[in-house]
């Protein structure tokens, strides 16, 4: 089972456990979505908390999924979408806990979620553009601001922790053996506020952000759409399954491995 879940004292994990690097293809995405918005729900629980185990905290989308069936990017489009927006519209605040890397949908995830604390091994990427992808770039900008996430989406570049602290998208750093107590422990105090003033405060939260996030990331995947119907997202995909340079038409040539 790719997930579960724990209650007490008023706080929720949801953990992620999906090896080898907990991607998650259309159906996975559905689940997470569906588990996020059932425990949301919960009068019990007033502080939600998000993480995983292994050896980083999401790696996106099955790469494998879509490069066998590039039909199913409509259902991980949805997957992604619906996941994100239960994290962004969950009544109560989500904490994600990000250690190792956290790319692709990783960043919806944690970029979508009202606070972030990570490891000091973690690191924070958008590779889409090398995997004939787009998105995710509305929770990028989220975290880390417009020129990073400009700059990021177009390299593929990943930041490490302390640079996303000095540019303020995660809350804290914390040695990764205290990553999981460091997230509860904030999750609690949050958890024992008025129920009722924690719900209105997110909505409120939500109500006055500049940015409608679902919106922005729903434009965006129109694009996303748009790149995997071309040759060269089949190209990206079958390169990075098949673990070569990619060869694109009208672009440079790949070098040679040796």
């Amino acid at each position: 089972m790719a997930f579960r879940e724990e209650v007490s004292d008023g706080v929720a994990e949801l953990v992620l456990d999906n090896p080898p690097v907990n991607a998650l293809g259309s159906a996975g995405w559905r689940e997470y979505a569906d588990r996020v918005t059932a425990l949301g729900q919960r009068k019990d629980v007033n502080c939600l908390v998000i993480r995983a185990e292994g050896k980083g905290f999401q790696a996106g989308v099955d790469i494998k999924e879509l490069a066998e069936d590039g039909s199913k990017i409509v259902d991980v489009n949805r997957g992604c979408y619906d996941t994100f927006a239960a994290i962004y519209d969950c009544p109560i605040p989500v904490i994600s806990a990000v250690h190792g890397y956290c790319i692709g949908g990783g960043i919806g995830i944690s970029g979508a979620s009202d606070i972030v604390i990570c490891s000091d091994d973690a690191t924070f990427a958008l590779p889409e553009i090398d995997r004939g992808a787009l998105g995710a770039a509305t929770h990028l900008m989220r975290l880390f601001g417009m020129q990073k996430t400009r700059r990021m989406l177009y390299t593929g570049e990943p930041i490490d922790a302390q640079e996303a602290l000095r540019l303020g998208g995660v809350e804290s750093v914390v040695p990764r053996e205290r990553l999981r107590d460091e997230a509860l422990a904030l999750a609690r105090t949050i958890a024992s506020k008025s129920p009722k003033a924690l719900r209105l405060g997110k909505w409120s939260l939500n109500g006055i952000e500049t940015l409608d996030v679902k919106q922005s990331y729903r434009f965006e995947q129109g694009f996303t759409l748009e790149l995997y119907m071309s040759p060269d997202s089949q190209e990206a995909r079958d390169a990075f399954v098949e673990k070569r340079d990619a060869d694109f038409e009208g672009g440079p040539k790949p070098g040679k491995k040796g």
